[in-house]
């Protein structure tokens, strides 16, 4: 495998944008500049590089672990990422469908709130 973190940039870039890495980079400290070094490496430049499962599935598992354990924020970072990875809005609903059985109605409750309005926000109509 290439250097994870040189991998972990390349497929994050791929699947969040340019922008968002850029933002991200450029927001970077010293303080916490290992926790995202751990992130590009562990994340992106070992998982979501692997080859056994495609970024839509990927996609569509980080969504619904993410709205099972009620990370808001990345939620929304990942529904916009949608566009990247080839997650439809119908896919990404009926991950929410498995969130409500396996993780709980409320949870999948306020995640579909997030994805509508993460849409809205992007200009996609459901």
């Amino acid at each position: 495998m290439p250097d994870r973190h040189e991998a972990g940039m390349k497929t994050r870039r791929a699947v969040l944008g340019d922008a968002h890495v850029d933002r991200a980079e450029a927001a970077k400290t010293a303080f916490d500049a290992p926790f995202q070094d751990l992130i590009t490496e562990g994340a992106w430049g070992t998982v979501w590089s692997r080859p056994d499962l495609s970024r839509r599935d990927r996609s569509l598992i980080t969504l619904a672990l993410l709205a099972g354990l009620g990370h808001w924020d990345e939620v929304a970072m990942h529904v916009r990422a949608t566009v990247n990875t080839g997650a439809t809005p119908d896919e990404v609903r009926e991950a929410m469908l498995h969130v409500a059985i396996y993780a709980g109605v409320p949870a999948a409750n306020h995640a579909l709130k997030i994805v509508r309005s993460t849409y809205a926000d992007m200009g996609i109509e459901l």
